[in-house]
C-alpha cells in the first residue's frame, strides 16, 4: 500500500467542473488532457475534480497556449522552493512531483475518515482515476483482500494504532496497515467464504451507487470505474453508504455476513466486543513478530590493559 501521486503545482494542474469547462472553452484541443483527480473528498462525497495529466502528451499538445501557460507557471512556481528536491522538479514541471500512478485498477483507502464511522469506506477504483496523495492505493488487490481491510476486524486494529487528525481516523501504512495481522493462512474454503462476502457487500452497495443499481461489470471487482457511477442511479456517495445512522440495513446485513466470514478465518466464532477483537490481534501480533529473527548480541570489546 502506498499513497497516490502529488502534483506540488500551486493548483495549476487541478480544476472543477467549472474551472475545467473555462479552460475548454479557451483551448478544446485539450480535451484529451485531463483526467479525473480523486483525493479523501472526491472518493467518499462523489465530487467532481479534475487534473491536467501531461505524462503521455504529445508535443504538439503540450503546445497549446493555456497547456504551456501551465508549464510555464509550475516551473516558476517549483524553481522558486525552498526545498532542493521541489527545485529539481522544476526541470521536470509537465510531470507530477510524485507520479506513483499506473493505469492498472486499485483498491483505494482514504487517509482521513470520519471516527463516527463504523467502518472506513474503501472501493475498487478504474486505473483511469489518478489517486492524489491524500488517497492510499493497493495495487493488485483481491475481494479477499478488500473483505479483510472493510471487515470489523480491521477496523478495530484501525481505531486504536492510528493516529488522529483532530477526532478522524488517519490511516497510515506504516503504523496501520503494515503492522496488521492477518489470517494465519486461512484454508481456501475460508478464503472463498470471504470473497463471496465481500462481493456481497460490493452488490448491496451497487443497490445504491451504480446507474443500473446493479454491480459494475469486471475487471474491477464491483468497484467504481467513473464519477457518473456516484451521482447516478439513486445518488448515494460512499459517505452517505457509511453514515451510521443512515446506513442500509442491506449494507449493514452484508457487513455482518462479512464479518463473520473473517472472524472465522482467524479461528473464532464470535466476539463481544472491540476490545476483545483488539486484544486478540495484539496476541496474534506478539506471536507474529516472535517468530523474527532476533538481532545476534555484539560481542563486547575487551578494554586493553596497561601494563
Amino acid at each position: 500500500m502506498k499513497y497516490g501521486s502529488k502534483p506540488v503545482d500551486d493548483g495549476q494542474y487541478l480544476f472543477n467542473d467549472e474551472e475545467k469547462r473555462k479552460f475548454l472553452t479557451h483551448e478544446p484541443d485539450s480535451e484529451g488532457l485531463f483526467r479525473t483527480f480523486w483525493g479523501t473528498d472526491e472518493f467518499l462525497y462523489g465530487q467532481n475534480r479534475y487534473c491536467l495529466w501531461l505524462k503521455d502528451a504529445t508535443p504538439a499538445q503540450l503546445k497549446l497556449p493555456s497547456v504551456r501557460e501551465r508549464i510555464a507557471a509550475v516551473q516558476k512556481y517549483r524553481s522558486e522552493s525552498k526545498k532542493s528536491a521541489t527545485r529539481e522538479m522544476a526541470k521536470f514541471s509537465i510531470l507530477f512531483a510524485e507520479d506513483r500512478h499506473s493505469d492498472a485498477d486499485y483498491l483505494a483507502f482514504p487517509e482521513v475518515s470520519s471516527e463516527a464511522r463504523t467502518y472506513i469506506p474503501i472501493d475498487f477504483i478504474s486505473g483511469n482515476v489518478i489517486a492524489s496523495n491524500k488517497l492510499y492505493t493497493l495495487r493488485n488487490a483481491e475481494k479477499y483482500h478488500f473483505g479483510v481491510l472493510m471487515s470489523a476486524m480491521h477496523m478495530a486494529w484501525t481505531r486504536v494504532v492510528s493516529g488522529r487528525l483532530e477526532s478522524r481516523i488517519q490511516y497510515s501504512t506504516g503504523i496501520v496497515y503494515n503492522n496488521f495481522p492477518w489470517p494465519d493462512s486461512p484454508t481456501a474454503t475460508q478464503k472463498q467464504k470471504i470473497e463471496d462476502a465481500a462481493q456481497t457487500v460490493l452488490d448491496a452497495r451497487a443497490e445504491f451507487m451504480s446507474p443500473t443499481n446493479a454491480p459494475s461489470p469486471q475487471p474491477s471487482p464491483g468497484g467504481r470505474g467513473s464519477q457518473n457511477d456516484i451521482v447516478g442511479g439513486r445518488g448515494s456517495s460512499l459517505a452517505d453508504l457509511y453514515d451510521p445512522l443512515t446506513m442500509p440495513p442491506l449494507l449493514v446485513k452484508a457487513h455482518q455476513k462479512l464479518d463473520a466470514a473473517v472472524d472465522a478465518a482467524y479461528g473464532k466464532r464470535t466476539f463481544r466486543n472491540d476490545a476483545e477483537r483488539v486484544a486478540f490481534l495484539f496476541e496474534l501480533y506478539q506471536q507474529y513478530t516472535s517468530l523474527l529473527p532476533s538481532e545476534s548480541a555484539k560481542p563486547k570489546r575487551r578494554k586493553a590493559i596497561r601494563t
